[in-house]
């Protein structure tokens, strides 16, 4: 009998430069959230692992709207990221604007669609 896989444990990216290097990588903009993603540095890696990050600029509003803001992204990341992300990778969400007033249900679409588009782009090419 095969042991049943467990979702992966997320883990929360701190550190700006793994921001930073998140933010070279992959970026998709999905509604009402950016996410960008890169796989996790080797020294950083663990195994069934993956690495989630939450930012929001001024551009969002004062400290309670960007805060609300990353709440409901933290919201949305662990109902989806267990599911649709890829451990070994690290993944940072950006709140905007329309964050703040997005259906909690349309957003959660905004974030599979942009893990979708993202975890396309980081397969290889069949033709290259």
């Amino acid at each position: 009998m095969a042991a049943k896989s467990s979702p992966p444990k997320l883990d929360r990216l701190r550190i700006r430069a793994d921001f930073l290097r998140a933010a070279r990588g992959i970026r998709q903009s999905r509604g009402a959230l950016t996410l960008e993603t890169c796989p996790t540095p080797e020294d950083a890696a663990q195994p069934d692992v993956l690495r989630v990050g939450f930012t929001a600029s001024r551009k969002v509003g004062n400290a309670v709207a960007r805060n609300r803001a990353k709440r409901r992204l933290r919201a949305a990341a662990a109902a989806l990221l267990p599911l649709y992300g890829r451990p070994g990778h690290d993944y940072v969400l950006v709140a905007r604007t329309q964050t703040l007033t997005r259906p909690f249900s349309a957003l959660q679409e905004d974030l599979k669609a942009a893990l979708a588009a993202a975890h396309k782009r980081l397969e290889p090419r069949a033709d290259a």
